[in-house]
């Protein structure tokens, strides 16, 4: 608590030295050499909006002084005691001008952030104004100077209205700098999640589909126990018992891993998404993998359906396998361009890339778990989930899959297809995500 004040009491300072120096630079717009702007006002603003959470009182109060101690620097060099007085009352008022204007502005200070800036600047214009006002008016208490002329209070409005638009305006650029900077770093935090999420949708869905099948092989090895018995194999009955109950633990290991991914895959950022915004999601991740492979390509893409789907997740896991397929085809130049449109009740993903292609004897086998062409320098197999997961994860959607045929024939091109009511309404989509979240 104690370092929190004296930062506090720091800052305030600070304000007050940068305050009381900037108001030495001074302007002259006018004829009239009564009227000077200096530039402590200005950053006194500044300062406040930058820091609402300072006492603004006390800043003021501390820059008050600090102005006024500045301002009569020269009174070590006055011989005449009625000078150094004068020169006080002077600058007395001078000082009171922070106070008025802090105090002003600590009125508005719980509303700063929800008034729009033409409103915010009306204000602080009138608060100026004012301050300016008190400050001529004790002047003319001090030393006797006239200040009610209705030519100088039009001016001072004039300045005031032009000095606070210019503060808040200039206070505006840094908060959307501030706050564009924050969006990227939310776009790029965004990106990743909805990556790991892409992943681990395949990981979950085939780990489901995996404990389908143990499910199903516990349920043949119990029932070949039980034939074994009638047939009086007693020790092979026994070993029939025990592979069943081997392949019993191993899915109940598959089920607590499971529960683990589905808390992971339940971290998702958002309820809906736009296509086009899932669209933009695939194009950056995917070029930013191509420049990780040091390759330039170009996607294009093209979207002529629009819509908001909460199924957003594994249409990234489809999407993104199919274009970093692309990615990793095409040699170190090419292009990717994809396309998404509706054709009566189906949505069609179309995604093409200007590799080598694919042989027609091969189009069908590229479907199959396990097959892949592309390998690294060290021949090592590519990573990924695969055509045969993609083609899976589609067919869970009431969809197909296949390679397409395209105007080039050294492209490839795959086509999806997935129905509409899938993706708006729910339909054919395999719901074991969102039964797990109910």
């Amino acid at each position: 608590m104690q370092n929190v004040i004296k930062n506090e009491r720091f800052q305030m300072l600070a304000i007050a030295l940068a305050t009381a120096i900037g108001a030495q630079f001074k302007i002259n717009p006018f004829i009239n050499d009564f009227f000077r702007i200096g530039l402590g006002v200005s950053i006194f603003l500044f300062f406040l909006l930058l820091m609402p959470h300072l006492p603004f009182v006390k800043t003021g109060i501390f820059t008050g002084i600090a102005s006024m101690i500045v301002q009569s620097g020269d009174w070590i060099m006055q011989v005449d005691s009625f000078a150094i007085i004068e020169s006080l009352q002077n600058n007395a008022a001078a000082g009171c001008y922070y106070v008025v204007f802090a105090f002003g502005m600590s009125l508005l200070r719980k509303k700063l952030n929800k008034f729009h800036s033409l409103l915010l600047g009306g204000c602080v214009a009138l608060i100026d104004f004012i301050s300016n006002e008190t400050e001529l008016l004790l002047r003319g208490i001090f030393i006797g100077t006239n200040t009610f002329y209705f030519q100088e209070w039009f001016l001072l409005m004039v300045i005031a209205v032009v000095r606070s638009y210019f503060v808040i305006g200039v206070y505006n650029s840094i908060v959307i700098s501030q706050m564009r900077f924050t969006h990227a770093e939310q776009e790029k935090r965004l990106e990743q999640i909805l990556s790991l999420n892409s992943g681990l949708y395949g990981e979950v869905f085939y780990l489901k589909k995996a404990m389908e099948t143990i499910e199903g092989i516990t349920a043949e090895s119990f029932d070949l126990y039980r034939k074994l018995m009638k047939d009086n194999l007693n020790a092979y009955s026994l070993r029939a018992l025990g592979i069943a109950q081997q392949i019993h633990e191993v899915k109940k290991d598959s089920q607590r891993i499971l529960a683990g991914l589905l808390k992971l895959y339940d971290s998702e950022v958002a309820v809906t998404m736009s296509l086009s915004e899932m669209l933009h999601f695939v194009v950056v991740g995917n070029q930013e993998y191509s420049i990780m492979l040091k390759k330039k390509i170009f996607i294009k893409k093209e979207l002529a359906f629009h819509y908001t789907t909460a199924h957003y997740v594994p249409l990234l896991t489809i999407m993104n396998n199919l274009v970093a397929n692309a990615v990793e085809a095409i040699g170190e130049i090419g292009t990717i361009h994809i396309r998404i449109f509706e054709e009566e009740a189906d949505v069609y993903f179309i995604v093409t890339d200007s590799g080598k292609g694919v042989p027609d004897q091969k189009k069908e086998l590229i479907f199959e778990p396990g097959y892949t062409t592309k390998y690294n320098e060290e021949g090592i197999a590519a990573t990924g989930i695969g055509l045969s997961h993609v083609r899976d994860i589609v067919h869970s959607f009431g969809g197909s899959i296949e390679v397409g045929s395209s105007e080039k024939s050294s492209e490839t091109q795959f086509v999806v297809r997935l129905t509409k009511a899938s993706l708006i309404d729910g339909g054919e989509v395999d719901d074991t995500f969102n039964h797990h979240r109910r």
